[in-house]
Protein backbone atom coordinates (compact mmCIF):
# COMPACT_ATOMS: atom_id res chain seq x y z
CA UNK A 1 0.00 0.00 0.00
CA UNK A 2 1.20 3.54 -1.04
CA UNK A 3 2.27 5.41 1.94
CA UNK A 4 2.79 9.09 1.44
CA UNK A 5 5.18 11.15 3.29
CA UNK A 6 3.97 13.39 6.35
CA UNK A 7 4.41 16.49 4.20
CA UNK A 8 2.43 15.44 1.20
CA UNK A 9 -0.41 14.40 3.84
CA UNK A 10 -0.33 17.95 5.52
CA UNK A 11 -0.37 19.72 1.83
CA UNK A 12 -3.50 17.51 1.00
CA UNK A 13 -5.37 18.37 4.66
CA UNK A 14 -5.05 21.81 3.73
CA UNK A 15 -5.96 22.19 0.16
CA UNK A 16 -9.15 19.59 1.56
CA UNK A 17 -9.73 22.26 4.63
CA UNK A 18 -9.65 25.39 2.01
CA UNK A 19 -12.40 23.55 0.09
CA UNK A 20 -14.57 22.79 3.19
CA UNK A 21 -14.13 25.51 5.13
CA UNK A 22 -15.27 27.88 2.28
CA UNK A 23 -17.99 25.40 1.88
CA UNK A 24 -18.94 26.10 5.66
CA UNK A 25 -18.61 29.75 4.80
CA UNK A 26 -21.09 29.85 3.06
CA UNK A 27 -23.65 26.90 4.46
CA UNK A 28 -22.94 30.15 7.89
CA UNK A 29 -23.63 33.22 5.64
CA UNK A 30 -27.11 31.50 4.64
CA UNK A 31 -27.80 30.76 7.60
CA UNK A 32 -28.27 26.62 7.46
CA UNK A 33 -27.32 24.79 10.48
CA UNK A 34 -25.34 22.19 9.35
CA UNK A 35 -22.27 24.51 8.60
CA UNK A 36 -22.27 25.37 12.41
CA UNK A 37 -22.10 21.67 13.69
CA UNK A 38 -19.06 20.94 10.89
CA UNK A 39 -18.04 24.32 11.91
CA UNK A 40 -18.11 23.17 15.48
CA UNK A 41 -16.27 19.81 14.94
CA UNK A 42 -13.34 20.90 12.74
CA UNK A 43 -13.05 23.62 15.90
CA UNK A 44 -12.77 20.68 18.35
CA UNK A 45 -10.63 18.49 15.74
CA UNK A 46 -8.20 21.04 15.93
CA UNK A 47 -7.98 22.31 19.62
CA UNK A 48 -7.56 18.28 20.15
CA UNK A 49 -4.24 18.18 18.23
CA UNK A 50 -3.52 21.68 19.61
CA UNK A 51 -3.53 20.71 22.87
CA UNK A 52 -1.81 17.67 22.61
CA UNK A 53 1.45 19.80 21.15
CA UNK A 54 1.06 22.19 23.82
CA UNK A 55 0.93 19.33 26.50
CA UNK A 56 4.31 18.09 25.87
CA UNK A 57 6.39 21.63 25.53
CA UNK A 58 7.23 21.71 29.00
CA UNK A 59 9.04 18.86 29.63
CA UNK A 60 10.55 18.79 26.32
CA UNK A 61 12.16 21.69 26.39
CA UNK A 62 13.11 21.37 29.89
CA UNK A 63 14.81 17.55 29.69
CA UNK A 64 15.93 18.53 25.92
CA UNK A 65 18.03 22.39 27.27
CA UNK A 66 19.08 20.26 30.76
CA UNK A 67 20.62 17.30 28.73
CA UNK A 68 21.71 19.35 25.83
CA UNK A 69 23.78 22.16 28.42
CA UNK A 70 25.28 19.30 30.77
CA UNK A 71 26.70 17.66 27.23
CA UNK A 72 28.41 21.04 26.50
CA UNK A 73 31.06 20.48 29.65
CA UNK A 74 32.52 23.83 29.94
CA UNK A 75 31.38 27.42 30.63
CA UNK A 76 32.96 28.97 27.28
CA UNK A 77 31.06 26.27 25.06
CA UNK A 78 27.80 27.40 26.53
CA UNK A 79 28.95 30.91 25.96
CA UNK A 80 30.08 30.66 22.58
CA UNK A 81 27.14 28.78 21.76
CA UNK A 82 25.16 31.55 23.31
CA UNK A 83 26.57 34.19 21.17
CA UNK A 84 26.29 32.78 18.29
CA UNK A 85 22.50 31.75 18.92
CA UNK A 86 21.71 35.36 20.14
CA UNK A 87 23.98 37.00 16.75
CA UNK A 88 21.97 35.16 14.54
CA UNK A 89 18.55 35.89 15.94
CA UNK A 90 19.35 39.83 15.83
CA UNK A 91 21.09 39.55 12.17
CA UNK A 92 17.77 37.47 10.88
CA UNK A 93 15.57 39.71 12.61
CA UNK A 94 17.25 42.98 11.33
CA UNK A 95 17.09 41.70 7.92
CA UNK A 96 13.80 40.87 8.18
CA UNK A 97 12.10 43.97 9.04
CA UNK A 98 14.39 46.28 6.58
CA UNK A 99 13.23 43.78 3.85
CA UNK A 100 9.58 44.53 4.91
CA UNK A 101 10.18 48.42 5.02
CA UNK A 102 11.67 47.99 1.30
CA UNK A 103 8.51 46.53 0.42
CA UNK A 104 6.02 48.78 2.03
CA UNK A 105 7.53 51.76 1.02
CA UNK A 106 7.13 50.29 -2.95
CA UNK A 107 3.35 49.16 -2.58
CA UNK A 108 2.64 52.02 -0.42
CA UNK A 109 -0.87 49.91 0.69
CA UNK A 110 -1.62 52.40 3.01
CA UNK A 111 -2.08 55.06 -0.39
CA UNK A 112 -5.41 54.77 -2.82
CA UNK A 113 -5.64 57.34 -5.36
CA UNK A 114 -2.83 59.15 -3.88
CA UNK A 115 -4.51 59.79 -1.02
CA UNK A 116 -4.71 58.21 2.55
CA UNK A 117 -7.03 55.49 2.80
CA UNK A 118 -7.96 55.32 6.26
CA UNK A 119 -11.70 56.11 5.69
CA UNK A 120 -11.85 53.45 2.19
CA UNK A 121 -10.43 50.68 5.18
CA UNK A 122 -12.04 51.20 7.60
CA UNK A 123 -13.71 47.23 7.69
CA UNK A 124 -13.37 45.83 11.30
CA UNK A 125 -16.88 45.91 13.45
CA UNK A 126 -17.06 48.40 16.47
CA UNK A 127 -16.84 45.22 18.28
CA UNK A 128 -14.03 43.86 16.64
CA UNK A 129 -11.83 46.69 17.16
CA UNK A 130 -12.98 46.98 21.14
CA UNK A 131 -11.87 43.69 21.64
CA UNK A 132 -8.55 44.41 20.01
CA UNK A 133 -8.23 47.79 22.12
CA UNK A 134 -9.10 45.79 25.43
CA UNK A 135 -6.20 42.92 25.03
CA UNK A 136 -3.35 46.09 24.52
CA UNK A 137 -5.12 48.43 27.32
CA UNK A 138 -2.42 49.45 29.66
CA UNK A 139 -0.01 47.73 27.91
CA UNK A 140 3.29 49.60 26.30
CA UNK A 141 7.51 49.53 26.63
CA UNK A 142 7.82 49.19 30.42
CA UNK A 143 5.24 46.39 30.00
CA UNK A 144 7.43 44.80 27.59
CA UNK A 145 10.41 45.70 29.50
CA UNK A 146 8.77 43.29 32.26
CA UNK A 147 8.88 40.47 30.25
CA UNK A 148 12.62 40.33 30.68
CA UNK A 149 11.93 39.64 34.75
CA UNK A 150 10.60 36.55 33.61
CA UNK A 151 13.74 35.23 32.83
CA UNK A 152 14.03 34.51 36.67
CA UNK A 153 10.68 33.18 37.75
CA UNK A 154 9.85 33.04 41.12
CA UNK A 155 8.06 29.91 40.90
CA UNK A 156 9.22 27.55 38.36
CA UNK A 157 6.30 25.34 38.73
CA UNK A 158 3.82 28.31 38.05
CA UNK A 159 5.73 29.44 35.33
CA UNK A 160 5.37 26.05 33.76
CA UNK A 161 1.85 26.38 34.57
CA UNK A 162 1.54 29.84 32.54
CA UNK A 163 3.48 29.19 29.78
CA UNK A 164 6.43 31.52 30.74
CA UNK A 165 8.93 29.78 28.08
CA UNK A 166 11.68 32.56 28.87
CA UNK A 167 11.66 31.29 32.57
CA UNK A 168 11.62 27.97 31.81
CA UNK A 169 14.81 27.98 29.28
CA UNK A 170 16.68 29.93 31.85
CA UNK A 171 15.74 27.70 34.86
CA UNK A 172 16.82 24.95 32.17
CA UNK A 173 20.18 26.70 31.59
CA UNK A 174 21.30 26.88 35.02
CA UNK A 175 20.07 23.53 35.87
CA UNK A 176 21.97 22.12 32.95
CA UNK A 177 25.14 23.99 33.95
CA UNK A 178 25.43 23.08 37.59
CA UNK A 179 24.77 20.20 36.95
CA UNK A 180 27.97 19.34 35.43
CA UNK A 181 29.43 20.50 38.69
CA UNK A 182 28.42 17.87 41.07
CA UNK A 183 30.33 14.81 41.17
CA UNK A 184 29.06 10.91 40.36
CA UNK A 185 26.83 8.78 40.59
CA UNK A 186 24.56 11.86 40.88
CA UNK A 187 25.48 13.47 37.76
CA UNK A 188 25.36 10.40 36.07
CA UNK A 189 22.16 9.88 37.33
CA UNK A 190 20.41 12.84 36.84
CA UNK A 191 21.87 12.65 33.40
CA UNK A 192 20.09 9.31 32.86
CA UNK A 193 17.17 10.79 34.24
CA UNK A 194 16.78 14.17 32.00
CA UNK A 195 17.88 12.43 28.48
CA UNK A 196 15.18 9.54 29.63
CA UNK A 197 12.38 12.21 29.87
CA UNK A 198 13.67 13.85 26.58
CA UNK A 199 13.82 10.33 25.20
CA UNK A 200 9.99 9.44 26.02
CA UNK A 201 8.38 13.09 24.59
CA UNK A 202 10.29 12.27 21.11
CA UNK A 203 8.46 9.01 21.12
CA UNK A 204 5.61 10.78 22.28
CA UNK A 205 5.90 13.31 19.62
CA UNK A 206 6.17 10.85 17.02
CA UNK A 207 2.83 9.83 18.03
CA UNK A 208 1.11 13.06 17.89
CA UNK A 209 3.12 13.69 14.59
CA UNK A 210 1.02 10.93 13.33
CA UNK A 211 -2.89 12.92 13.46
CA UNK A 212 -0.73 16.08 12.23
CA UNK A 213 -2.88 15.96 8.83
CA UNK A 214 -6.28 15.37 11.05
CA UNK A 215 -5.22 18.50 13.54
CA UNK A 216 -4.65 20.70 10.35
CA UNK A 217 -7.40 19.95 8.71
CA UNK A 218 -9.45 21.27 11.94
CA UNK A 219 -7.53 24.01 12.60
CA UNK A 220 -6.89 25.47 8.68
CA UNK A 221 -10.83 24.45 7.83
CA UNK A 222 -12.22 26.08 11.08
CA UNK A 223 -10.25 29.47 10.16
CA UNK A 224 -11.50 29.67 6.60
CA UNK A 225 -14.97 29.04 7.63
CA UNK A 226 -14.75 32.57 10.07
CA UNK A 227 -12.81 34.54 7.94
CA UNK A 228 -13.75 33.82 4.24
CA UNK A 229 -12.27 34.71 1.18
CA UNK A 230 -14.52 38.24 0.17
CA UNK A 231 -13.12 39.83 3.51
CA UNK A 232 -9.51 39.90 2.31
CA UNK A 233 -10.87 41.78 -1.04
CA UNK A 234 -10.70 45.51 -0.02
CA UNK A 235 -7.08 45.12 2.17
CA UNK A 236 -5.52 42.65 -0.74
CA UNK A 237 -2.71 45.78 -1.44
CA UNK A 238 -1.36 45.14 2.26
CA UNK A 239 -1.92 41.54 2.53
CA UNK A 240 -0.10 40.85 -0.81
CA UNK A 241 2.28 43.67 0.55
CA UNK A 242 3.04 40.96 3.70
CA UNK A 243 3.15 38.19 1.87
CA UNK A 244 6.16 39.69 -0.58
CA UNK A 245 7.77 40.59 1.83
CA UNK A 246 7.62 37.33 4.34
CA UNK A 247 8.26 35.48 0.87
CA UNK A 248 11.44 37.50 0.15
CA UNK A 249 13.36 36.98 3.53
CA UNK A 250 12.18 32.88 3.59
CA UNK A 251 12.91 32.39 0.13
CA UNK A 252 15.41 34.94 -0.89
CA UNK A 253 17.33 35.96 2.35
CA UNK A 254 17.33 32.96 4.05
CA UNK A 255 18.42 30.44 1.55
CA UNK A 256 21.49 32.68 0.82
CA UNK A 257 22.80 32.69 4.50
CA UNK A 258 22.16 28.67 4.37
CA UNK A 259 24.09 28.34 1.12
CA UNK A 260 27.03 30.88 1.64
CA UNK A 261 27.10 31.19 5.48
CA UNK A 262 26.44 27.82 6.78
CA UNK A 263 27.02 25.83 4.27
CA UNK A 264 24.02 24.01 3.35
CA UNK A 265 22.06 22.77 0.70
CA UNK A 266 18.89 25.45 1.19
CA UNK A 267 16.22 23.12 -0.71
CA UNK A 268 16.97 20.22 1.22
CA UNK A 269 16.79 22.03 4.46
CA UNK A 270 13.04 23.09 2.84
CA UNK A 271 12.27 19.63 2.25
CA UNK A 272 13.25 18.63 5.53
CA UNK A 273 11.59 21.27 7.17
CA UNK A 274 8.43 20.71 5.36
CA UNK A 275 6.38 18.65 8.09
CA UNK A 276 6.81 21.32 10.64
CA UNK A 277 5.97 24.31 8.44
CA UNK A 278 3.13 23.71 7.65
CA UNK A 279 2.31 22.08 11.08
CA UNK A 280 3.22 26.05 11.82
CA UNK A 281 1.39 27.36 9.43
CA UNK A 282 -1.54 25.71 10.56
CA UNK A 283 -1.59 26.12 14.53
CA UNK A 284 0.03 29.73 14.30
CA UNK A 285 2.49 28.90 17.51
CA UNK A 286 6.28 28.44 16.99
CA UNK A 287 6.04 27.18 20.68
CA UNK A 288 3.44 24.26 19.28
CA UNK A 289 5.17 23.22 17.02
CA UNK A 290 8.88 22.85 18.38
CA UNK A 291 8.14 19.07 19.22
CA UNK A 292 8.11 18.76 15.45
CA UNK A 293 10.52 21.50 14.46
CA UNK A 294 13.19 19.50 16.91
CA UNK A 295 12.08 16.25 15.11
CA UNK A 296 12.58 17.63 11.44
CA UNK A 297 15.85 18.97 12.45
CA UNK A 298 17.49 15.96 13.99
CA UNK A 299 16.12 13.02 12.16
CA UNK A 300 15.94 14.96 8.43
CA UNK A 301 18.80 17.76 8.48
CA UNK A 302 21.60 15.77 10.95
CA UNK A 303 21.43 18.52 13.33
CA UNK A 304 22.66 17.22 17.32
CA UNK A 305 20.25 17.02 19.84
CA UNK A 306 23.37 19.33 21.73
CA UNK A 307 22.67 22.14 19.54
CA UNK A 308 18.99 21.76 18.64
CA UNK A 309 17.91 21.39 22.26
CA UNK A 310 19.68 24.99 23.12
CA UNK A 311 18.58 26.51 20.04
CA UNK A 312 15.23 25.78 18.97
CA UNK A 313 13.70 26.00 22.31
CA UNK A 314 15.41 29.49 22.68
CA UNK A 315 14.15 30.32 19.04
CA UNK A 316 10.62 29.00 19.84
CA UNK A 317 10.75 32.29 22.85
CA UNK A 318 12.51 34.99 21.53
CA UNK A 319 13.12 34.63 17.41
CA UNK A 320 10.05 36.53 15.46
CA UNK A 321 11.75 37.57 12.34
CA UNK A 322 8.43 36.75 10.28
CA UNK A 323 6.46 38.73 13.45
CA UNK A 324 9.27 41.57 13.12
CA UNK A 325 8.26 42.09 9.73
CA UNK A 326 5.06 42.23 10.43
CA UNK A 327 5.21 44.71 12.97
CA UNK A 328 6.93 46.76 10.64
CA UNK A 329 5.05 46.43 7.94
CA UNK A 330 1.62 47.05 9.88
CA UNK A 331 2.70 49.84 11.63
CA UNK A 332 4.30 51.49 8.42
CA UNK A 333 0.56 50.45 6.64
CA UNK A 334 -1.63 52.84 9.25
CA UNK A 335 0.97 55.57 8.96
CA UNK A 336 0.42 55.71 5.51
CA UNK A 337 -3.60 55.15 5.96
CA UNK A 338 -3.59 58.41 8.64
CA UNK A 339 -1.75 60.17 6.07
CA UNK A 340 1.49 60.35 8.70
CA UNK A 341 4.78 62.30 6.94
CA UNK A 342 6.87 59.26 6.95
CA UNK A 343 10.60 60.68 7.36
CA UNK A 344 13.74 58.85 8.20
CA UNK A 345 13.25 59.83 11.51
CA UNK A 346 9.98 58.18 11.88
CA UNK A 347 11.24 54.95 9.67
CA UNK A 348 13.78 54.62 11.83
CA UNK A 349 11.96 54.55 14.76
CA UNK A 350 9.47 51.79 13.47
CA UNK A 351 12.68 49.62 12.73
CA UNK A 352 14.37 49.87 16.18
CA UNK A 353 10.95 49.22 17.87
CA UNK A 354 9.79 46.52 16.02
CA UNK A 355 13.32 45.11 16.52
CA UNK A 356 13.12 45.32 20.12
CA UNK A 357 9.52 44.27 20.59
CA UNK A 358 9.31 41.26 18.40
CA UNK A 359 11.90 39.94 21.38
CA UNK A 360 10.35 41.61 24.16
CA UNK A 361 6.45 40.91 23.27
CA UNK A 362 6.96 37.17 23.03
CA UNK A 363 5.57 35.93 26.19
CA UNK A 364 2.58 38.51 26.03
CA UNK A 365 -0.70 37.32 25.09
CA UNK A 366 -1.91 38.87 21.82
CA UNK A 367 1.84 40.01 21.16
CA UNK A 368 1.77 41.50 17.92
CA UNK A 369 -1.18 43.51 18.65
CA UNK A 370 1.05 44.94 22.13
CA UNK A 371 4.18 45.43 19.97
CA UNK A 372 2.19 47.37 16.92
CA UNK A 373 0.44 49.51 19.73
CA UNK A 374 3.30 50.38 21.37
CA UNK A 375 4.84 51.62 17.79
CA UNK A 376 1.69 53.87 16.71
CA UNK A 377 2.03 55.05 20.06
CA UNK A 378 5.79 55.81 19.76
CA UNK A 379 5.05 57.52 16.32
CA UNK A 380 1.94 59.47 17.80
CA UNK A 381 -1.22 57.74 16.10
CA UNK A 382 -4.09 56.39 17.84
CA UNK A 383 -4.36 52.33 18.58
CA UNK A 384 -8.10 52.42 16.94
CA UNK A 385 -5.50 52.12 13.84
CA UNK A 386 -4.84 48.61 14.40
CA UNK A 387 -8.52 48.00 13.59
CA UNK A 388 -7.56 47.97 9.93
CA UNK A 389 -5.43 44.83 10.98
CA UNK A 390 -8.18 42.20 12.11
CA UNK A 391 -10.02 41.32 9.27
CA UNK A 392 -6.37 39.92 7.62
CA UNK A 393 -4.81 39.29 10.71
CA UNK A 394 -5.58 35.45 11.27
CA UNK A 395 -4.40 34.29 8.20
CA UNK A 396 -0.56 36.59 8.17
CA UNK A 397 -0.80 35.45 11.85
CA UNK A 398 -0.58 30.97 10.28
CA UNK A 399 2.06 32.70 7.79
CA UNK A 400 4.45 34.72 10.18
CA UNK A 401 5.08 31.72 12.22
CA UNK A 402 5.79 29.51 9.48
CA UNK A 403 8.70 32.17 8.70
CA UNK A 404 9.83 32.22 12.40
CA UNK A 405 10.03 28.27 12.84
CA UNK A 406 12.14 28.40 9.29
CA UNK A 407 14.50 31.06 10.73
CA UNK A 408 14.90 28.91 14.29
CA UNK A 409 15.98 26.09 11.50
CA UNK A 410 18.52 28.38 9.52
CA UNK A 411 19.60 28.99 13.09
CA UNK A 412 20.10 25.49 14.74
CA UNK A 413 21.61 24.36 10.90
CA UNK A 414 24.20 27.86 10.89
CA UNK A 415 25.08 27.49 14.33
CA UNK A 416 25.36 23.46 14.12
CA UNK A 417 27.75 23.72 11.19
CA UNK A 418 30.18 26.28 12.74
CA UNK A 419 30.42 23.88 15.58
CA UNK A 420 32.10 21.33 12.93
CA UNK A 421 29.23 19.14 12.53
CA UNK A 422 28.35 17.67 9.19
CA UNK A 423 24.60 17.11 8.82
CA UNK A 424 22.97 15.62 6.26
CA UNK A 425 22.51 18.65 3.76
CA UNK A 426 25.84 19.77 3.94
CA UNK A 427 28.25 21.08 0.65
CA UNK A 428 31.09 22.02 1.94
CA UNK A 429 33.40 21.60 4.75
CA UNK A 430 34.91 24.85 4.57
CA UNK A 431 33.81 26.51 7.48
CA UNK A 432 35.94 27.14 10.69
CA UNK A 433 35.95 25.10 13.34
CA UNK A 434 35.53 25.84 16.91
CA UNK A 435 38.11 26.72 19.22
CA UNK A 436 38.27 25.11 22.73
Amino acid sequence: MLKLPLHWQILIAIFAAIVCGLMVFQLNANDIAAGAHIQSSMAFVGKLFLNGLKMIIVPLILSSIISGVSTLGQGSDLGRLGGKTLGFYMASSLMAILTGLLVVNLLTPGIIDGEPAKDRLNLSSTEQVSQALEKIEGKGTGDIAAVFHRMLPPNIVKAAADGQMLGLICFGLLFGFFMTRIDNPLKETLSNFWQGIFETMMGITMFIMKFTPIGVFGLVGNTIAETGIESFLPMMIFFICVVLALGIHVFVTMPLVLKFVAGVNPLAQFRAMAPSLLTAFSTASSSGTLPITMECMEKNVGVSNRTTSFVLPLGATINMDGTALYECVAAMFIAQAYGLDLTFATQFTIVLIALLTSIGVAGIPAASLVAIAVILSAVGLPAEGIGLLLVTDRILDMLRTAVNVFSDSCCATFVARTEGEQTAIAITDNLPKPQN
